[in-house]
């Protein structure tokens, strides 16, 4: 199958990596310290939009959404579905953030997911501040990259150049910018070492879209899609991309290299909720089944200081499955802690459950302080900002917590706000509110909203910074990786690739050692029975002459004494191109497909003629409905042709398919 896309190609600089934002930037969706404490004062306890400035309300826009926005700079930037039938799409819009005015918007089609519209537009955005770029993940997977001004510097199609998948509810991973990189979770299947679906993550230079690094979280449990955003902290010296994931475990990752450098199991299905930091303690929520037995769902606090050098777990400290709780007649605490992320300030962790109860625990030690039931369905996190805490149900309803400390807040004095149905349908309210420049901004299904109390003084307190990494010494090799980590090239294109030296920390360290470079044989790939050849084309100082083969893959080594590297090459096929399976050996796939291996698979038919037959032995939809590409996303204009056979059982044939730019024949 064929799409359309462009890549760009530029020598990779390494990156600095950026402070924190100030009070003034509102880059990540949990904010400057990513856990969702805003440090404004002066915001608004109350709001009604029909008295406009009188009501609290400085602006409304006529854009909705589902996520958090981004403010940076002086402009406020969301993420949206938009359009119907063909015309459906996904758009990054851009506006003045003090007026509201729409300065832009840049739209991407929707294609290549089962997602229903009304969950399009659940990613957050992230931003480069030294640049001004935003990047922004879309449901039909471009990762792109836009200037202030609304232009496209670059983009990578997620699903058509590395298999990645998505989920009928809308589980896609929103990104994360820190040290010059833009880093996505997925799930994906491609080929060779990543021809089995596994949670991946995946790190793009910010400034050219190239891959540095890949990360496989587990090698081999897979529950489902997921959507926990990493937040990026800095522990025992060491730059850490902390995140929940698809295996039911919860990851350290090194920012820089994708090392991984922890992981705990936390339960046995996907962990949604983004974790919240606080200096060595790393909080995590859950709303599936514990690998201990029931009761489902938990909340756990790690000191990821403490590593056990046998297990490589952190310290647990505390822990609401196995603790008991008297206002829980003595059981644990176990609730589904699965669909909204925790909010943790002054010392307290504010957790929504599944069925819109709110929970609050003394960070320190887990003490379950009070619960307040608000909603019956949620999604959206906690705000905690000026003494409030800001919460939407998922019904069109926000809630005005003024908070007590430690005691529960007087429910008789916590304000209600109902937004009222548009089009016939409800006002869903799925939004995270922020708060910046001494403004709450939000989205309901329908409008974005600027919140703001006339007449209060408003102000930002002091947000901490990540603490210092282990100073850095010229000449501390730790390891090495190739840079570009994998590419997308032509028959008999030439490949420079640069072998990086790195420290403990994934800092370049300059090293003089020359190394030798080689074109492996790829391992044996499953149901195949014989092994694919290495990369056709010579290789010498980083230089890879590609053979002009039309479809094939394989693998560059880089090795200095002990230490070693690997990129992935994938040979694309072009357009003229033709495909009969007839020098392929069973069980295998084409070279240069992505998303075929272990799916499709070359057979023999009874009257002797070659196919690429449908593996039919796991029902699991990314196997049974698997999408194979072929050749690189910018291929336009061209037509497709296939022969197609399917057996008939119960009356019913499969599902068959040819793509063509993207769109579907079925």
């Amino acid at each position: 199958m064929l799409q359309s896309r462009c890549l760009a190609f530029c020598l990779f600089l390494f990156a600095f990596c950026i402070p924190r934002a100030s009070g003034a930037d509102w880059l990540h969706w949990r904010g400057p310290e990513q856990n969702g404490h805003s440090k404004e004062t002066g915001l608004p306890a109350e709001f009604d939009p029909r008295q406009k400035e009188k009501g609290n309300v400085a602006w409304t826009q006529p854009f909705g959404g589902r996520s958090a926005p981004l403010v940076m700079d002086g402009r406020l930037y969301i993420i949206q579905g938009t359009g119907e039938g063909l015309g459906e799409a996904e758009q990054v819009v851009c506006f003045d953030e003090k007026t509201g005015k729409k300065l832009w918007e840049y739209r991407v089609s929707v294609y290549h997911t089962d997602i229903v519209s009304s969950r399009l537009g659940w990613t957050t955005l992230a931003a480069d501040p030294a640049t001004g770029h935003v990047y922004a993940h879309t449901t039909a997977g471009a990762l792109l990259c836009l200037d202030k001004a609304g232009k496209l510097v670059w983009t990578r199609q997620l699903t058509e150049e590395f298999g990645r998948v998505t989920g009928y509810g809308g589980r896609i991973v929103s990104p994360v910018f820190d040290s010059g990189l833009v880093i996505v979770g997925m799930v994906n299947g491609s080929w060779g070492d990543q021809a089995r679906g596994l949670n991946r993550f995946v790190a793009f230079d910010a400034k050219t879209g190239e891959v540095a690094w890949w990360a496989t979280l587990s090698p081999d449990t897979l529950f489902g899609t997921y959507y926990s955003i990493p937040v990026v902290a800095v522990i025992g010296g060491q730059r850490l991309l902390l995140t929940g994931g698809a295996d039911g475990s919860v990851h350290a990752i090194k920012v820089r290299t994708g090392e991984v450098v922890w992981s705990k199991q936390l339960a046995k299905g996907v962990i949604n909720g983004s974790p919240v930091v606080s200096g060595n303690l790393v909080y995590f929520t859950h709303g599936e089944e514990n690998p201990e037995g029931a009761p489902i769902g938990r909340v756990v606090c790690l000191d990821a200081s403490q590593i056990d050098p046998a297990t490589k777990e952190p310290k647990v400290v505390w822990d609401t499955f196995r603790r008991k709780y008297k206002a829980n007649r003595n059981r644990e605490l176990a609730n589904r802690f699965g669909l909204a992320s925790a909010a943790l300030a002054d010392g307290l962790l504010y957790v929504p459950d599944d069925t819109g109860e709110l929970f609050c625990f003394r960070a320190k030690d887990g003490e379950m302080l009070w619960k307040s039931r608000y909603a019956t369905e949620v999604r959206g996190a906690p705000l905690v900002a000026d003494g409030k805490l800001y919460i939407f149900d998922v019904k069109g309803r926000m809630l005005i917590y003024k908070l007590n400390g430690e005691k529960a807040p007087d429910r008789d004095d916590t304000f209600e706000y109902k937004f009222p149905a548009k089009d016939g349908l409800p006002n869903e309210t799925n939004c995270t509110p922020i708060a910046v420049n001494g403004r709450i901004y939000f989205t309901t299904r329908t409008d974005l909203y600027a919140l703001a109390d006339a007449g209060a003084k408003a102000g930002t307190g002091k947000y901490e910074p990540l603490p210092e990494e282990t100073p850095f010494k010229e000449g501390a090799v730790a390891g090495v990786r190739l840079f570009p980590a994998e590419v997308a090239a032509k028959p008999g294109e030439k490949v420079t690739f640069k072998a990086v030296f790195f420290d403990a920390n994934g800092r370049e360290v300059k090293h003089d050692a020359k190394g030798e470079w080689s074109l492996p044989v790829p391992p044996l790939p499953k149901g195949a029975t014989t092994p694919p050849p290495a990369l056709q084309g010579t290789l010498a100082d980083g230089v890879l002459a590609l053979a002009p083969v039309p479809s094939q893959q394989g693998y560059v080594d880089f090795q200095a004494g002990n230490l070693k590297a690997r990129a992935r090459v994938r040979v694309v096929p072009q357009i003229p191109y033709a495909q009969n399976f007839d020098k392929l050996p069973p069980g295998a796939a084409p070279g240069g497909w992505v998303n075929v291996q272990g799916k499709y698979l070359a057979k023999k038919l009874d009257d002797g003629s070659l196919v690429l037959s449908k593996a039919n032995t796991d029902a699991r939809p990314p196997l049974a409905r698997a999408n194979g590409y072929i050749t690189s996303p910018e291929a336009t204009d061209y037509t497709i042709q296939a022969d197609m056979q399917g057996t008939k059982v119960r009356d019913r044939l499969p599902d068959m398919g040819l793509v063509n730019c993207r769109y579907t024949l079925v």
